[in-house]
């Protein structure tokens, strides 16, 4: 078999992804070759791959029937991380309700399916609040905007996502994450590797965007240990469901409303690691996959 490796991106984020070069130097430190391919590039030959390991295809939400069948195309011809069954899980966030019934903390998430359910928020009332309102399939941030009492804005963004076919997903926007931010927790095989902390992107209406996602404040943090228990929580989580850990995870918390972390999203398909923040995690990361061969 070749002992190559497909760290697999898209056209539009191969330059924004700032985690492959790091990712590339440290598994050539260790003698594999690897080399970055755009998800959807119908020419390439997925069986030549020792693994293809999901990195950035941040595009895969605006054509998600297509990216489903590409992790069944690709899991017939080689070795995926992560595994198909876990991406397609975790890039439909209703997995949050999963979580959860496993009393793990959560954000309070309210499911909108349909337009009796939008009259039903509605009338509770819900649309009158501080609110984020998102489509539960997406990525980068996008199609996500916070409503501060305007519960016409919210009601027309909810009937825009309904309209397109999207289920979607209310919110309480979380007032401590625009002093504290966010700390997302990297795991690498079911052990965490490092964290940082993410700055409110929707604390004012002035997010930069590009034609992926919403740019992010990163700094380095040390997760507290609360966090790191809730982390290693949902950890636990995911190999009861899938029977391993995950190659790699990460764990965005943010101070709840009862003044603890709760979970905010659990990234499993195509987070960035922002390996930047901790000179030592590509190390890692190449020291978790070479576990994996």
């Amino acid at each position: 078999m070749s002992r190559i490796i497909a760290l697999v991106s898209g056209a539009e984020a191969r330059d924004l992804d700032t985690d492959l070069p790091y990712l590339s130097r440290a598994l050539g430190d260790r003698g594999v070759i690897t080399e970055i391919v755009d998800w959807d590039n119908t020419t390439v030959d997925w069986s030549r791959y020792e693994m293809a390991i999901v990195r950035s295809p941040w595009d895969y939400h605006r054509r998600y029937t297509e990216f489903l069948a590409w992790l069944d195309n690709v899991s017939a011809a080689t070795t995926l991380h992560n595994s198909a069954d876990i991406i397609r899980w975790n890039t439909d966030k209703e997995y949050l309700a999963e979580l959860v019934e496993a009393e793990i903390g959560v954000i309070p998430t309210t499911f909108v399916r349909t337009a009796e359910d939008l009259v039903l928020i509605t009338n509770e009332g819900m649309l009158d609040r501080d609110i984020v309102v998102k489509p539960t399939i997406s990525a980068g941030s996008n199609n996500t905007e916070r409503h501060e009492e305007s519960p016409v804005k919210a009601a027309a963004h909810l009937g825009f996502l309904l309209d397109a076919g999207h289920v979607a997903m209310v919110q309480p926007y979380q007032r401590f994450i625009d002093e504290r931010g966010e700390t997302g927790m990297v795991y690498f095989n079911g052990k965490l590797s490092h964290s940082f902390r993410k700055g409110a992107i929707l604390a004012t209406n002035e997010n930069t965007q590009n034609e992926l996602f919403v740019e992010e404040e990163i700094t380095p943090r040390n997760a507290s240990a609360q966090e790191r228990e809730l982390g290693d929580q949902v950890m636990k989580f995911v190999k009861k469901k899938f029977g391993e850990y995950p190659l790699y995870a990460r764990v965005d918390v943010v101070r709840g409303s009862a003044g603890v972390p709760v979970l905010m999203e659990l990234e499993l398909a195509e987070p960035s690691f922002f390996l930047q923040v901790d000179h030592e995690s590509p190390s890692r990361f190449a020291s978790a996959v070479l576990a994996r061969r």
